[in-house]
């Protein structure tokens, strides 16, 4: 089996690539579209980011990495007041980013798989 993390496209498809793209991609659509949309597409990145954490950093990591990107799409709001929108969302999706690039090279270091 080859690694599909492999070259460009499993860069993009690293759970930290897609969260941080989840919470970006979700504020531009809901922005551009309607609340809804930016949800949904929310929704369906942090989905696929758990499936992805729980085979490497274990049900807990798991646990935590999604009440984290949860609770970035939350903080973002009350954030954007003070440092704008743009900003806010780019910050979060950095932390989440980061958190879960740290969280998966403990699993690693534990022995779990890659989450691919």
């Amino acid at each position: 089996m080859s690694d599909t993390r492999s070259g460009l496209g499993g860069l993009l498809l690293r759970p930290s690539v897609v969260a941080a793209a989840g919470l970006v991609g979700g504020f531009a659509a809901a922005r551009a579209t309607k609340r809804e949309v930016g949800g949904t597409l929310f929704g369906l990145a942090g989905t696929w980011c758990g499936k992805q954490w729980a085979k490497s950093t274990g049900p807990l990591g798991a646990a935590v990495l999604g009440a984290l990107y949860t609770a970035a799409m939350g903080g973002s709001h009350p954030l954007a007041k003070r440092i704008g929108a743009w900003p806010s969302v780019l910050l979060v999706a950095t932390g989440v980013a980061v958190a879960s690039e740290a969280a998966e090279a403990w699993g690693r270091s534990r022995g779990l798989p890659k989450g691919d």
